[in-house]
């Protein structure tokens, strides 16, 4: 058996898909067009943010399906979760269109978990709360490769609206990365700790899981936890330099419907 006949098979499966590679397009297409002042702004600003937001989304679950494959799951690549393609997601309904339908309704970051690991595959506690948090860190490691460049003045000079735009993508990668760590059933922040729980408290919370995405996304829909969960969010946001006020006019022109 050649080299090439046994590489064969694990090339596929981690070869980017055309469905990440469409959605990485319409982020730069769109961020150009807001850049330049080419067409609708308010429109070219929806489609950035939902495209880098969509983006985020599939980089997230790949961190979560990348660190089990280096923890002892195998079976990753075989599921596809290594393509960066949100339809080989084992719920895609979760993990991919509540999300962006959470940003559109309440311009909340809140991504779902849903790369299926085979954890008894996987040996040591340690690992298993890597696993989980690595989708968090990816939300807060891209909020900060947006935010960086407006807070240090990298990009004076550049148009507001484009600003305003990496402001409010940004903040909602902030504000995914506080609400993924939640200690709730269902959110990363859980499966951070479940590993170090006993047996017989697992069993109790594991019926309560597919429902804590929703649950936290009903709590901050249009309640005083809304007003302090997002005040965190632009005191953090301004940490990196960035004027709060870019985030609330991003977030005005990415609701182009409004006006």
């Amino acid at each position: 058996m050649s080299f090439a006949t046994t590489r064969g098979p694990k090339s596929e499966e981690r070869r980017i898909s055309p469905v990440f590679w469409v959605l990485l397009a319409t982020l730069v297409t769109s961020g150009w067009a807001v850049w330049t002042g080419y067409g609708s702004t308010r429109f070219g600003v929806f489609l950035f943010v939902v495209a880098g937001w969509m983006v985020s989304l599939c980089l997230h679950e790949y961190a979560h399906a990348r660190t089990a494959l280096h923890g002892g799951d195998i079976t990753v690549g075989a599921k596809g979760y290594l393509t960066l393609n949100p339809f080989k997601y084992a719920n895609s309904v979760t993990s991919f269109v509540l999300p962006v339908v959470f940003v559109v309704l309440g311009g909340i970051g809140l991504p779902g978990g849903a790369v299926f690991i085979e954890r008894s595959r996987i040996q040591g506690r340690l690992k298993h709360s890597l696993i989980s948090a690595a989708g968090p860190l990816v939300n807060l490691v891209f909020g900060a490769v947006l935010l960086l460049p407006v807070g240090t003045g990298l990009l004076d000079g550049v148009a507001p609206d484009f600003l305003a735009a990496l402001s409010f993508l940004g903040m909602l990668q902030i504000s995914a990365a506080l609400l993924n760590l939640l200690p709730i059933p269902g959110l990363d922040g859980y499966g951070i700790i479940e590993p170090w729980l006993s047996l017989q408290t697992r069993r109790a919370v594991a019926p309560f899981a597919p429902y804590g995405m929703l649950a936290v996304f009903i709590v901050l829909w249009q309640s005083q936890v809304n007003v302090w969960f997002f005040n965190l969010v632009y005191d953090i946001i301004e940490l990196f330099g960035v004027d709060r006020y870019y985030a609330w006019v991003g977030s005005d022109l990415f609701r182009f419907w409004t006006h």
